[in-house]
């Protein structure tokens, strides 16, 4: 097994930089840091959505390793032909990653995603959630949370942003009976370094779930997102875990319960929520983690 990985030891190899990502964007973070951990025998596929847009801008490439853009829908299949083709040519020690947004994922995605897991094939599928399609100017997807406000889900007198839950993928994903699948989030780096190292020396489909705000999106300052990666799951929204071989365990203990509000007004797409909103957001998570001890402990 590798040394394990962290902040000291984490290679000092770029592969991923020169990018034209927003300030403070979490999901070109996240791209960056998992290439890091898997290192330049990785082949990456991405799909329609933002780190494929600011990462391959003609004549500039901004990955270091190979690279390729796949269909919007086509992420899991895309990783299935670019391993089955190296096999066929040889080629041994390798990945092959995707990256797709949460839109990408949960509703375009989300066929090819689920036919890749029943076949086990073996890669690795990490979703980088800023929970809206932000490429495109902050649309909802089924990743958006109850009450924020997107373009399409605006925040007026008769509708308080989006009236829907946030779709659970990282059990949907486990309900396949999938070999290996965790959630993250860039605000807890060594714990998503952790997981994507695990996942490499993991036979069979591997997915990763890791939280990455946007700053346009959310409403946050450009040096806010590490912060707020880190208050979602201290406050208990986010949960950060792991299934395999049929369990789930919870892999960091929120901190902070009682800041959920503060999480929540610290973000321009939900300032628009009063105390009933509030409430059933306090409720929801409340019931989640009552699961939780029931299900997973």
């Amino acid at each position: 097994m590798s040394v394990k990985v962290n902040a000291k030891t984490i290679s000092e190899n770029e592969f991923f930089y020169g990018h034209k990502a927003c300030a403070g964007c979490g999901g070109s973070l996240a791209v960056r840091i998992a290439l890091k951990v898997l290192g330049e025998r990785s082949i990456a596929v991405l799909p329609a959505g933002c780190m494929s847009a600011v990462g391959f801008n003609f004549p500039q490439l901004c990955f270091s390793n190979n690279a390729i853009i796949s269909t919007f829908a086509g992420t899991a299949s895309m990783l299935t032909g670019v391993r089955a083709g190296l096999r066929a040519k040889g080629v041994k020690d390798f990945h092959a990653v995707g990256f797709a947004g949460d839109g990408g994922t949960a509703d375009i995605g989300i066929q090819a995603l689920s036919g890749a897991i029943d076949r086990d094939e073996d890669i690795i599928y990490i979703c980088y959630d800023n929970e809206a399609y932000m490429n495109t100017g902050v649309q909802k997807s089924s990743l958006t949370p109850f009450g924020s406000k997107t373009t399409t889900t605006p925040a007026g007198k008769n509708i308080q942003g989006n009236i829907r839950p946030k779709k659970n993928m990282f059990e949907i994903v486990a309900a396949h009976g999938i070999a290996y699948a965790a959630t993250a989030s860039v605000g807890y780096l060594n714990d998503f370094m952790r997981k994507v190292q695990k996942a490499s020396q993991i036979k069979g489909t591997k997915y990763i779930h890791v939280i990455a705000p946007c700053t346009i999106g959310w409403g946050i300052k450009d040096d806010e997102t590490i912060d707020v990666a880190r208050d979602i799951v201290d406050c208990g929204l986010w949960v950060l875990a792991e299934y395999e071989e049929g369990e789930f365990k919870v892999n960091v203990e929120p901190k902070s319960f009682d800041k959920l509000e503060e999480y929540i007004k610290k973000q321009g797409r939900f300032r628009h929520l009063g105390s009933e909103e509030i409430a059933l957001i306090t409720k929801s998570r409340d019931d989640k983690w009552k699961y939780i001890e029931r299900h997973w402990r």
